[in-house]
């Protein structure tokens, strides 16, 4: 009753393959860094980060252009830089799909896509809100729209400060066995 195996089913399967691949070799990286105590002070990094954005979004185009660049690129690189410490140090649970997953690192990945979705919505209606108020402006559109960008990537990021703020911190036994079968 079994058929073969058609091609799209052929390519998503090699692709999983690869993503579990990756996944594996990213588990090696910073065993030493992957507590709590290292997680949360990068989770409060990229909430800084993220607010940096949103302000020097707020402040495009009616303060300063030094101001601007200063906090939108200080956001963007310390808030980037935080968030691929903390994809890395929480695996894939944030936002990958991984068939590696046990039952609690799927329960903690659901619970945050959720949560990060819900607020993803909710900041989506505050850049509408925002983008209605500053539309009558000067430079009303492109004030919108950094707001937007600023929103957007404040609420891409949800899922890896919850996991990182709140992950609990793995047995060493459970990581130093996982190396071991690798």
């Amino acid at each position: 009753m079994t058929e073969p195996t058609g091609r799209l089913a052929a390519y998503w399967e090699r692709r999983l393959d690869r993503l579990d691949e990756k996944e594996r070799r990213r588990a090696r990286r910073l065993p030493g860094w992957r507590n709590r105590r290292h997680r949360r002070p990068l989770a409060a990094v990229l909430v800084v980060a993220d607010l940096a954005l949103i302000a020097g979004a707020a402040n495009f185009s009616v303060g300063s252009p030094w101001v601007f660049s200063v906090l939108w690129l200080g956001g963007v690189l310390a808030g980037g830089s935080a968030f691929v410490l903390l994809r890395t140090l929480t695996g894939l649970m944030c936002g990958g799909f991984s068939r590696m997953l046990d039952e609690r690192e799927r329960e903690w990945r659901h619970r945050v896509t959720y949560t990060g979705y819900q607020i993803l919505s909710y900041l989506m209606l505050v850049a509408l809100i925002y983008g209605l108020v500053v539309a009558h402006a000067e430079d009303g559109g492109s004030r919108g729209v950094m707001m937007l960008s600023a929103l957007l990537v404040t609420g891409t990021t949800v899922p890896s400060i919850l996991l990182g703020w709140a992950l609990p911190d793995d047995d060493p036994e459970d990581f130093e066995e996982g190396m071991g079968n690798a």
